[in-house]
């Protein structure tokens, strides 16, 4: 039974997005109310979804014994109160006068709607299969050459908030504190796999080799292999690009023609690998949350990936023609990012003096990735030289 707390504080409020409203009769449910009774856009703006993609997360949430009615505060204003949080990036005071509950009553609930949508993560994930993407198959940059690539692999720095005696482990290379989050994602905007909770001073293929040796590892189709860039290791099951040769798109100014197969490898390779950077660009701009450090405690703030990226999926699957995903399905957006974001664990962070799990790759296996490579960069150059010699 819901506690007296929201009986007291299920009471008037005088604040709507963007704008004041004095009259008192204006309280959290009316506002949810109207926004999800009125145009479809309110609710993309306040609640990050479509209505009809709401109602269906409040039903499976609720069909699966995660949340239930209260007296005073019913699923939708439950699921309401946790969106507008992570949507607007608010803190609990601002969010209490929009909904005019008590703090400890908007806390509640925002936890109760984050784990209920991580004990449900999983169902949002689904491993790559053995088609070939169509992000690849229908550009001739990139197929055949690329048909065993399932997506890319990458990670990408989340500010976190910690204790002060805390702080050492997770201050990243750039001095500020971050977890180090490792993603798998398609070429379609959705992730494969995600691991969150490693501290800003883990490298890449430390937290790499964390997802490939843990209990709920990403798992790589047989006869397949992710993407991943300079960060990480040509190993089985994931093709870098070559080092010591041009790779970032900006690398490569308008109108230069590559000048030999690895560059020309590099550039492709580099062209495809930017769905990492579409995707937490996605992400991010749905839940700006995600863009600096929240006050809670520092498992809320990891589970707090977990449930954005659970949610984008969600989202993705339900309605892929959403504004935000428009804005980042075209190939050519390109963002800046210093370090980029990968089915779904929720981790104790790791302390600084453990040792990450190393993988043991015999010389063979090393050897034949890297004729997979060459043999993709010589066909690759091959067609290249011909299509220029028709011209």
């Amino acid at each position: 039974m819901e506690s007296s707390d929201d009986e007291r504080d299920g009471v008037s409020g005088n604040y709507v997005t963007r704008e004041l409203n004095h009259n008192f009769s204006y309280n959290g449910t009316k506002f949810v109310d109207e926004v999800l009774n009125g145009q479809n856009e309110r609710c993309l703006e306040n609640f990050r979804m479509d209505k009809q993609v709401f109602y269906k997360l409040c039903d499976i949430l609720q069909g699966k014994g995660l949340l239930r009615h209260t007296n005073r505060i019913k699923i939708e204003e439950q699921l309401a109160i946790f969106m507008f949080i992570i949507g607007h990036n608010l803190r609990t005071r601002a969010v209490q006068e929009l909904f005019r509950y008590s703090g400890e009553t908007i806390s509640r609930h925002f936890n109760n709607v984050l784990n209920s949508i991580v004990a449900i993560s999983l169902d949002f994930f689904q491993p790559p299969g053995y088609d070939i993407p169509s992000g690849i198959s229908e550009d001739p940059r990139f197929c055949p050459y690329f048909k065993d690539c399932v997506g890319a692999v990458d990670c990408i720095h989340i500010p976190v908030m910690v204790g002060v005696d805390e702080q050492g482990p997770f201050r990243n290379k750039n001095g500020l504190l971050s977890q180090n989050v490792l993603a798998a994602c398609s070429f379609d905007l959705k992730f494969f796999y995600v691991l969150a909770g490693w501290e800003g001073s883990a490298s890449n293929l430390r937290v790499l080799n964390s997802a490939l040796t843990r209990r709920n590892s990403l798992q790589v189709p047989e006869g397949k292999y992710y993407i991943v860039d300079h960060k990480y290791a040509n190993i089985p099951g994931f093709i870098a690009p070559y080092t010591g040769v041009c790779y970032h798109t900006k690398e490569f100014p308008s109108g230069y023609h590559p000048q030999d197969a690895k560059e020309l490898f590099n550039h492709r390779h580099s062209l495809l690998r930017n769905a990492t950077n579409r995707i937490f660009g996605a992400l991010k701009e749905r839940f700006p949350i995600l863009m600096s450090a929240p006050p809670y405690p520092l498992q809320t703030q990891v589970k707090l990936v977990v449930a954005a990226c659970a949610l984008h999926n969600y989202i993705r699957r339900e309605k892929p023609d959403d504004w935000i995903f428009k804005m980042y399905e075209n190939d050519n957006t390109i963002l800046q990012m210093e370090e980029s974001l990968a089915p779904v664990e929720v981790e104790q962070p790791m302390m600084h003096g453990e040792k990450a799990l190393d993988i043991a790759i015999a010389t063979d296996q090393l050897e034949r990735t890297a004729e997979v490579r060459d043999s993709i960069a010589a066909d690759m150059w091959d067609d290249y030289i011909c299509d220029i010699s028709t011209m």
